[in-house]
């Protein structure tokens, strides 16, 4: 099977595979592209590609690949602290010190940074000590959105593998495996709108066609001006929790902003952004998104739900 899960990035795939049928492994591979683009996807082959004594690594069939996809091989190790927004220098040194502990069940040991741009300078200083002289069975995956975040001197020691965006019909194709239920104008849009990049699309995806009651019962609302469905609509919300109507004042701003874009030409994902895209005049959806940011902008002043409610009756007519 080798890379083939990864979709695309064809020429990279085939670099890999010469490389690791040589025997060819870098103690430090450098992952880079955006957020959806299959990082971790990769990371994951490539250490079972290290780890796996069959023919043809990765095999993805024996023990050890599916250890390592599972996230269970005592070898391949994941350096990160998902609680805090940057990987601390201390979880670094903790690393680094057991680098030097032999591995557990493989010739190789593997560690993981799903986060390398989130690693401080001290923290990339203190990687730098490992990167100079590792073990020979040490190997570092750091994966990062941002490549100019991390130190020339540790980029300069590592094998960068950059992630493309998918040719349209590949990733297209994949979409309607994944949402064979979503309309075709829901995947061309989340298409567009991610790059390229799969883990975004099907994010765009599986957010943007999700069917909300209470936003079809705004959309009706508010693409009419009607001032007795708008009250229906908002009345009751008067004694909600502020919590509860900041959230229903941010998805309505989503679904009015997304209905702009769509009238200025970039595709909606949510049928309901489209109806209003057809419904509505860019001057009335654009008004009705200030008033919503002016509702929200009450929220967060702890003006009472009442209130908001009672100024967005009358705005949004």
């Amino acid at each position: 099977m080798g890379f083939d899960t990864l979709l695309g990035n064809q020429q990279l795939k085939e670099n890999l595979t010469r490389s690791l049928e040589r025997g060819h492994i870098s103690h430090f591979y450098l992952i880079s592209g955006p957020e959806g683009s299959g990082k971790r996807t990769l990371a994951r082959l490539l250490g079972a590609a290290i780890l796996c004594r069959e023919k043809n690594p990765p095999c993805l069939k024996c023990h050890v690949c599916r250890k390592v996809m599972e996230g269970s091989h005592p070898d391949f190790i994941t350096v990160d602290d998902p609680e805090k927004k940057t990987v601390t220098v201390d979880l670094i040194r903790q690393a680094r010190a057991d680098m030097y502990i032999q591995p557990n069940e493989s010739d190789h040991k593997l560690y993981l940074f799903p986060r390398a741009q989130d690693m401080g300078i001290p923290g990339q200083n203190a990687l730098l000590k490992v990167l100079e002289e590792p073990p020979a069975y040490g190997v570092f995956l750091l994966l990062t959105d941002n490549p100019d975040k991390l130190l020339p001197t540790v980029r300069s020691r590592c094998t960068e593998l950059k992630l493309q965006a998918l040719p349209r019909d590949l990733l297209l194709g994949q979409l309607e495996r994944d949402f064979p239920q979503a309309q075709p104008e829901d995947r061309e849009a989340a298409a567009l709108r991610s790059g390229g990049f799969l883990g975004q699309a099907r994010t765009l995806l599986a957010e943007g066609t999700a069917q909300d009651p209470g936003a079809e019962a705004f959309c009706r609302a508010f693409a009419g001006g009607d001032p007795l469905l708008l009250l229906q609509l908002l009345v009751p919300l008067e004694k909600s929790k502020r919590e509860t109507l900041s959230l229903l004042l941010d998805q309505w701003l989503t679904l009015v902003e997304s209905a702009l874009a769509c009238r200025s030409g970039v595709p909606a994902l949510s049928p309901q952004a489209r109806a209003l895209a057809q419904s509505c005049t860019a001057q009335r959806l654009y008004h009705g998104a200030a008033c919503l940011k002016q509702a929200q902008l009450y929220v967060d002043s702890n003006v009472s739900p009442g209130a908001v409610c009672g100024y967005l009756e009358w705005a949004l007519r």
